[in-house]
């Protein structure tokens, strides 16, 4: 027995025997399957904690498919009731779930095409597009995107976009939303009285050559300040990732003295084509477009904007525009809050070995 016992203990490796540093076999395949399971773990433990979390490759961030469908529901519903793309709410909402400002703003875009496609099919049953302005509007916003995405580029390449994008949100959202709440403000008013609302006329506009008739709005004008507004619209829908329906609907009404009913429709037409031109551009030039991102809120914004239409039917026009005009003031204050308050959570980043 004792033979044995030594034949079995000369068969067994010794450790000493081994090379330094040479683990044996069996605790490299522990090692492997160790590292194997250790992300299944993990992943399953995200699944737990945040069910359904749908992980962007281009954003490299994680979100929750749910989150994500209830957005693209709520801007859908805006879309279709004021006649805005949504992209002024969405993309600053996609910054507070984390998402770098330069793919919010590229796939943001997509999303604003699909809601104002279903929403413009809503309108266009009840006459309430004017084509001819639209047509007008989108020669200059074509433009206008070409330009806008030229110098996205260039501030890209400088290191600035991210800082300018929400710079321009502030600026334009605060102003843009103050003139319509007080304009709202006086219409409402008026409406009370029983008075009933002028329609606002702009001698210069008036007086401009190359006039166009367009008989969905009433109008006899010149086609230059449509073309303006829709160039103007078109370098911040590249740059801002908005289809520009906030800055749009309110030229329509104040400037060019549209009706509200013809003007959510319109507006609409023109962003589909313009914000469908930005985002091909953002997708061959910067290639920041989330396919993911873009699908989730595609799904709930054409959804959305079919109930923003039908709701939308239901309200009156000054009822519409300080809906709007509240919406877009309560953006801003958020987006200019987070410029200027210190982060909850601040990081330091310094090289190895430096004092800190």
């Amino acid at each position: 027995m004792r033979h044995g016992d030594d034949n079995r203990k000369r068969a067994l490796p010794r450790k000493r025997d081994r090379p330094a540093g040479c683990a044996p076999p069996a605790t490299d395949a522990a090692l492997r399957h160790h590292s194997a399971r250790r992300p299944v773990a993990n992943s399953r433990a995200l699944a737990h904690s945040s069910p359904m979390q749908l992980y962007l490759p281009i954003a490299e961030v994680s979100v929750s498919l749910f989150l994500l469908l209830g957005l693209g529901v709520m801007v859908g519903i805006l879309s279709g009731m004021f006649g805005v793309g949504g992209g002024f709410l969405i993309t600053p909402l996609l910054f507070f779930l984390g998402i770098p400002p330069a793919v919010a703003v590229a796939t943001g875009a997509n999303q604003i095409v699909a809601s104002s496609v279903s929403a413009v099919l809503a309108h266009l049953r009840r006459r309430t597009v004017d084509l001819r302005m639209g047509t007008v509007l989108l020669i200059g916003g074509l433009g206008g995107s070409a330009l806008g995405v030229w110098l996205f580029n260039a501030l890209k390449a400088a290191g600035q976009v991210d800082l300018l994008v929400r710079l321009c949100y502030v600026v334009f959202l605060g102003i843009i939303g103050g003139l319509m709440l007080a304009e709202s403000i006086r219409a409402l008013r008026s409406a009370s009285r029983g008075a009933a609302p002028k329609r606002r006329q702009h001698g210069w506009v008036h007086g401009l050559p190359f006039k166009m008739r367009f008989r969905a709005s009433g109008l006899y004008i010149s086609a230059i300040p449509p073309l303006l507004v829709g160039a103007s619209v078109g370098v911040l829908a590249a740059i801002m990732g908005v289809g520009g329906g906030f800055i749009m609907v309110p030229a329509m009404i104040y400037l060019l003295g549209m009706p509200t009913k013809v003007v959510i429709g319109t507006s609409l037409f023109q962003i589909i084509f313009v914000t469908g031109f930005t985002t091909v551009l953002h997708a061959v030039t910067t290639q920041t477009v989330d396919i993911f991102l873009a699908l989730a809120l595609i799904t709930g914004g054409v959804v959305g904007a079919q109930i923003g239409a039908a709701m939308g039917a239901r309200l009156r026009a000054e009822q519409l525009r300080i809906l709007l005009a509240l919406l877009v003031v309560g953006v801003c204050i958020k987006l200019g809050l987070d410029l200027v308050l210190t982060p909850s959570e601040l990081f330091v980043i310094s090289q190895e070995g430096a004092p800190t």
